[in-house]
């Protein structure tokens, strides 16, 4: 199985970027999914995930900034984050955790990765 991250890029802050997340082998609403983020120097942690029970949940510095989203239609997950600061400044990850339904945040659950795409605000 493969994820494929796309949306990346630079912008100053307060501005806005949209990253998309396209599996292939199976469906985004066959399992959790969701975003993490690894700054230098720093643990790679959970930002939003979209549970396969419907729910989501989000990391405390981009609620009301971020917004996570799947359409199954093009199977894409996607993350559109709003008034970026620049410590939002991250490689972001796509990932799937094959066997929990809810939303959780917790690193070690996800199984499949992508490749990660680099998000930079100043």
């Amino acid at each position: 199985v493969q994820l494929v991250e796309s949306g990346g890029g630079s912008v100053q802050t307060g501005g806005s970027l949209r990253l998309s997340c396209a599996p292939s082998g199976y469906t985004v609403s066959t399992y959790s999914m969701g975003w993490f983020r690894q700054a230098p120097g720093k643990e790679r942690e959970g930002v939003a995930i979209f549970g396969k029970d419907g729910t989501t949940t989000y990391t405390d510095s981009v609620k009301g900034r971020f917004t996570i989203s799947k359409d199954n239609v093009k199977n894409t997950l996607s993350l559109q984050m709003n008034s970026l600061e620049v410590e939002d400044t991250a490689m972001y990850y796509c990932a799937a955790n094959w066997y929990g339904g809810s939303a959780s945040k917790l690193r070690p659950l996800y199984q499949d990765w992508g490749q990660g795409t680099q998000v930079t605000v100043s």
